[in-house]
């Protein structure tokens, strides 16, 4: 019987055990989307406490919670830290089978060296050990990123962010580069209530007019060379309802137009609007030779009663089921056709969509860009071993698992880079697996490349070359 959390861990054959000690674990990683603060990176301040670290806005500790039937007050209410962490601590004994089982007690071995089982037993003992190191030097935003042996983390960011605290960054202080991702979200939108008082803090910062379809554009073009100026690699998409409608210039005047006027917009009308822009956008983001990621599939904000009391992405988002197939062939293909295609990734929501996604993948090309149209890492409710795995093997079997970009934390906690020893560790063993049962070659140097490439050197080639 193993012993839980060995070195192991996750690792069924000793191939694979070679593969992740000698190779993978002492690889640099490559951060390229997360939603960490740049604010918070910056000015470095110490956590008060490990829940402020730990608990605040993280809606997968969240969820299982309230799953679990924890009081409200005990995760986003008025309750005390040591009351929501105490809550947490009781919580995490019932989580077997679940990833956050594993990456509580990750976290707590890699950052703080504690190795005993979080319960109500050892809350308080656990809760002490972390407060107290917390109020170290070796405890603040800019060590965990640094001890985690990150070499980029890529932000996601509005076009009317000033980027203040990326410049900050850029004053010697941090070696790790800390670069914005261009998320035009509230552009794309227009029936959401913010769009107009959006349109405004956008004419604000571009200081262009916005009275009309080409004032949009025009504002969005300048806030992407601005974001060039300034360190971005990437933009990144929020795409629910992946559908294409191809619509004139014209056409989709008069659509903003109504919704200036306050005018109602049918399903049609907003398809065609999201489809005219994201094709401008990506015409943009040819032109900065930046990456575009597109994460398709998710249900927002499912519970109204729980939005009007704690606000919006709370906690209460879920796997969608529109098909997505024919739209985003129409999309890529609109932009191809045009010679216009950044490199993209891929994330679908719903698994059911990996052969979707793994075959599409593999309709655009370009000479000398190897993968150049990626089918992305297992995203959020796929973000955990089943999910990682099918996702890896799927593309194994429909693409080139060799240019594969690899693991991203999409997370707003500093503490989410264990996730990708999670990552590698199955990474390793899928290799490993393969390597014993004889279903590939034991070519050392192969193997040694192709774990080095999945694991850091894709995503620096992929994201870096601009």
């Amino acid at each position: 019987m193993k012993t839980f959390l060995n070195d192991a861990f996750l690792l069924t054959n000793s191939t694979a055990e070679e593969l992740y000690h000698q190779i993978m674990k002492g690889l640099p990683i490559f951060d390229y989307h997360c939603h960490l603060s740049p604010k918070e990176i910056y000015e470095n301040n110490s956590f008060e406490n490990i829940t402020q670290l730990w608990l605040a806005g993280d809606h997968y500790k969240w969820r299982a919670m309230r799953i679990h039937g924890v009081k409200e007050a005990l995760i986003t209410g008025n309750a005390s830290d040591w009351e929501k962490f105490e809550a947490w601590a009781e919580t995490v004994p019932h989580l077997f089978g679940n990833p956050l089982y594993h990456w509580t007690h990750m976290e707590l071995r890699t950052y703080f060296g504690i190795d005993k089982l979080l319960s109500p037993d050892t809350a308080l003992e656990i809760w002490e050990e972390c407060n107290e190191k917390l109020q170290t030097e070796d405890f603040k935003p800019r060590r965990f990123i640094e001890r985690s042996n990150v070499s980029l983390v890529g932000t996601t960011d509005d076009p009317t962010d000033t980027l203040e605290f990326h410049k900050l960054l850029r004053d010697g202080s941090f070696d790790v580069e800390v670069a914005p991702t261009f998320r035009p979200d509230q552009a794309l939108y227009l029936e959401r209530d913010s769009f107009k008082d959006w349109l405004k803090k956008l004419e604000a910062i571009s200081d262009i007019k916005i009275d009309s379809l080409d004032g949009l554009v025009t504002a969005l073009k300048q806030r992407v060379h601005y974001f060039a100026e300034n360190g971005c690699y990437a933009s990144d998409h929020d795409i629910q309802l992946m559908s294409y409608k191809r619509l004139s210039k014209d056409e989709v005047e008069k659509i903003f137009m109504k919704r200036m006027n306050n005018e109602e917009l049918t399903n049609e009308e907003l398809i065609g609007y999201r489809s005219y822009l994201l094709v401008e956008l990506g015409t943009m983001y040819a032109e900065k030779e930046w990456v575009m990621q597109l994460h398709m599939g998710a249900i927002r904000n499912n519970n109204t009663y729980m939005r009007e009391l704690i606000g919006a992405d709370g906690g209460f988002d879920s796997i969608g089921d529109n098909q997505l197939a024919k739209g985003l062939s129409r999309f890529l293909d609109t932009l191809d056709q045009a010679r216009s295609l950044p490199r993209t990734v891929l994330y679908n929501l719903n698994p059911r969509d990996n052969y979707v996604l793994g075959t599409m993948a593999g309709n655009f090309f370009e000479e000398g860009i190897p993968g150049k149209v990626q089918f992305g890492s297992g995203w959020w409710f796929n973000d955990q071993y089943d999910g990682m795995l099918r996702q890896m093997t799927d593309l194994a079997n429909l693409g080139v698992l060799s240019h594969f970009i690899g693991m991203t934390t999409d997370s707003r906690s500093l503490l989410s880079y264990v996730r990708h020893e999670y990552f590698r560790r199955i990474v390793c063993n899928i290799i490993g697996e393969w390597v014993e049962e004889g279903k590939v070659p034991n070519d050392k140097k192969i193997i040694k490349n192709m774990v080095e490439n999945i694991g850091f050197n894709n995503a620096q080639k992929y994201f870096s070359e601009r």
